[in-house]
Parts: structure tokens; sequence; C-alpha cells
């Protein structure tokens, strides 16, 4: 875990210094644009620990595949999630060291999401320390074909803004062929593209609840429907739900938006659609507290609380923002160490950093 703090410490340290010799933009009073050349630094560091590790999660399957695996065009073109099996093939013409596949999986994932953080949230620094914090910044490093597909699927958030619908389908189908869970996003475009806190919203929620105590029979249905997929072999893994602290973290800064809600619109006008897509991570967490599969569609979602809690520190009086900030910054650190200390004792691995 040295890695991992040094990484946070630093990157946050940096980003924040970024914020501080910002200039002002003309997009409004509460947006500046953070130093390049101070940003460049943070993604760097945070692609290279990323890009250079060897280990965590499914990390050393995707390297040993890649080894191991000759990729033809004849072989993946127009089967399942042959986009990302493209990508192998290409790199093999490069090199047939695994490394460049992690690192460039590493490179692209990392510059997408910090990227549209940098463009959407009220505190840049405050995002990086969330993305790490929160798990999500590790979970980019297991199961990192389909968080590839989620980092796609997050830089076409400006799309869902603008309501261009055309050209998010176009990104849900690239992505689609990196991770075939992808397409979800078909039907969730539609579904955040409304009004935030209306009876959508109390609805989704009244189903996932009917879901957690109808685990039984919904599962029942719900496999039925992917029996002929690959996926399908998730029924028979003899799993928990994942902790239900997760369920609290994620819903915490909804209970918080919800009261503001009136101000966060008149802050950020697009809030709503940011709103929208939390409460759906809120759904699946709850949903996965069942069986642990089911967080896996929380990287589609997930990744839009980095948007959302830096701005609902505006929501507060300007007295308090401050000791808002600071309670933010304590309690995801607590989390941060809980999650991976205690509960999954995380072990970085690289041959290029020995601490």
């Amino acid at each position: 875990m040295t890695v991992f703090w040094i990484t946070l410490c630093s990157t946050f340290m940096i980003a924040l210094l970024a914020r501080f010799v910002a200039k002002p933009t003309l997009t409004g009073h509460l947006f500046v644009e953070p130093n390049k050349v101070l940003v460049f630094i943070v993604i760097t560091v945070m692609v290279l620990v990323s890009g250079l590790r060897n280990g965590i999660g499914d990390t050393y399957f995707y390297m040993y595949s890649y080894r191991t695996t000759v990729f033809s065009l004849e072989n993946i073109l127009f089967k399942a999630d042959f986009g990302f099996n493209l990508i192998q093939y290409v790199l093999q013409y490069i090199s047939m060291d695994p490394q460049l596949l992690i690192f460039v999986v590493a490179l692209v994932t990392n510059v997408l999401i910090l990227l549209v953080l940098l463009k959407y949230s009220r505190f840049f620094e405050l995002s990086i320390f969330l993305y790490i914090t929160s798990g999500q910044y590790l979970v980019s490093m297991n199961g990192i074909r389909q968080f590839l597909a989620g980092a796609l699927l997050f830089a076409a958030t400006k799309y869902i803004f603008d309501g261009n619908w055309k050209k998010y389908m176009v990104i849900v189908l690239i992505a689609s062929t990196i991770h075939q869970s992808a397409l979800i996003l078909i039907p969730i475009y539609f579904i955040v593209r409304q009004k935030a806190w209306t009876t959508q919203t109390y609805l989704l929620l009244t189903l996932a609840v009917l879901f957690v105590f109808g685990y039984g029979q919904f599962s029942q249905a719900f496999f039925s429907v992917i029996k002929d997929t690959k996926y399908s072999e998730y029924e028979n893994l003899e799993t928990h739900g994942a902790n239900f602290l997760r369920v609290i973290v994620t819903a915490a800064p909804l209970i918080i938006a919800y009261f503001g809600r009136e101000k966060l619109r008149r802050i950020f006008p697009k809030s709503d659609y940011i709103v929208n897509m939390c409460l759906i991570n809120v759904v699946v967490m709850l949903i996965s507290t069942q069986q642990w599969i089911f967080a896996r569609f929380s990287i589609y979602f997930g990744l839009y609380i980095l948007i959302l809690i830096p701005w609902i520190i505006e929501l507060f009086v300007p007295k308090d923002r401050k000791l808002v900030y600071y309670a933010i910054l304590v309690c995801y650190c607590i989390y941060y160490y809980y999650e991976s200390v205690i509960s999954l004792n995380i072990r970085y691995t690289s041959n290029f950093f020995k601490l």
C-alpha cells in the first residue's frame, strides 16, 4: 500500500497547487482552469503507477493471456468483445511484453477519466482524492477491460449534457466491443436525461428495495435472461453480497444533493444528469448487497460521484464549506484505509517500484 499512499498524497497536493495557481474561465464564476503543467504531472503519476504494475486483481491473467495468445484478425473480428482483442492484436506488433498492454490500457483509462473530471469538477484535486479513496482507481486495475469501456462512456458525458443521443450511442457501441455489458447504457441514456427527484427517482429506489427483498425470484429471472451468454457462470458463484457500507458511502452525497437540489441546479445547470447517474449507482450497489457481481455495473455509474461531491460543498453556507471539505477528506481517507488495508489487504507489485 505504500505506493498507493504516496500516489494519493502527491497527486492531491499537486492538483491542489494546480488550482491555487489557476486562472478563472469565462464558463462561470465557480469555474477555474487549473495549471496545465501541474495537471499533466498528476495524470503522469497516476498513469505510471497503474501502468507499471504486474499484480492486483486479474492483472496477472490479462498479462498471461497476452503473453501466451497470438491474436490474429481471423480469430478476433466480430466475435464477442473483439474490440479489446483488436487492441491486443495491434500491440503485439509492437511488443509481446504484456506490460505494454497494461500500460496502454492504464494510459487511456486514466487520461479519459481525469480529463472529464478536469472539465466538470468544482474542485479538481478533491475529485482526484475521491477517485483514489473511493476505490475506483484500484478497481481500474481489476477488471481492466470493463473499466476501459466505462472510461470511454464517461468521456461521452458531454453528449449526455448536450442531448446528442446519436453520438452517445456510437460511443456505447464502441465500448460494447470492449465489454458487452456497456450496452446497458443505451436505455440508461434516456432515463438520466430526465429531471432528478421526480416520480422516476422514487420508482427506481422502490424497485431496488423490492429486488433486495425478493432477490431469490428476481435473480432467477435475471440469470435466465443471460443464460446463453458467457456471463451465465456468475449464477453458480457462491459469494456474499457487497458490503452495505458501500451503499451508505454511495448514498450519502445524494442525500445532501436532495436537500440542496434547487441551489445545485442554479450553480450547476446540468447537475440533474449527474444526480441521476449517481442515483442509479446507489440502486446498483443496493442490489449488489445480495450478489457482488451486480456491483460490476457500478463501473459505469460510480465515476459520476467524483463530479457530484465537489459540487455539493457549494450547497453549504460559505463559513461551513471548509469544514465540509475537510470532513470529506477525513471520512474518505478512513473509508479507504478500511477497504484497502483492513478488508482487502491490497499489495501493490511492480518490476519498477520496490517500496
